[in-house]
């Protein structure tokens, strides 16, 4: 394929590109930057493509590689580690006041409720909190990553019920 014809391929999934673009993001101005990005990236790395009759799909893909790297991007700088002895990550998207009563008390009946969980619970539940991976979990506790999954899903169960109950 020549650079003309790639190009001329690319153009013409410009519509469709605006309308996938508008169906991940809500804002007009996000969305265009997000289709800005992706002919930017897909003419940067236009020599890694292989004459297939996948273009259209190898595009899109980019795309939506561009919007997920964006938002997980946008999720870690509004990700704040608690520098207490119980750390947690906090996604803050509004100013949080600490000094709110009730916030302090739910932070504190949570904390309570989590070191009643069983052992077998706990462990891979704090871990999972304080950062660690399912990975790193498993090789640390010397368990298969289903199981660390199943604990960590049943550990957040039982805190909501026993925090709604």
């Amino acid at each position: 394929m020549t650079k003309i014809e790639f190009c001329s391929q690319l153009l013409s999934l410009e519509v469709s590109l605006r309308k996938f673009a508008y169906r991940l993001n809500l804002k007009k101005d996000d969305a265009d930057d997000l289709i800005q990005e992706t002919f930017l990236k897909v003419l940067t790395k236009s020599d890694k493509y292989i004459d297939v009759e996948n273009f259209k799909s190898w595009t899109f893909t980019i795309m939506k590689n561009i919007f997920v790297d964006s938002y997980r991007r946008n999720l870690s700088r509004n990700t704040h580690r608690d520098p207490s002895n119980e750390s947690f990550f906090i996604n803050q998207t509004e100013s949080v006041s600490f000094e709110d009563p009730d916030s302090t008390y739910s932070a504190l009946e949570i904390n309570q409720n989590i070191e009643q969980l069983k052992d077998k619970l706990r462990a891979p539940f704090k871990m999972y909190i304080d950062g660690y991976k399912y990975s790193e979990i498993a090789e640390e506790l010397n368990l298969k990553i289903g199981t660390v999954k199943n604990r960590i899903f049943l550990s957040r169960k039982q805190l909501m019920t026993q925090l709604n109950g």
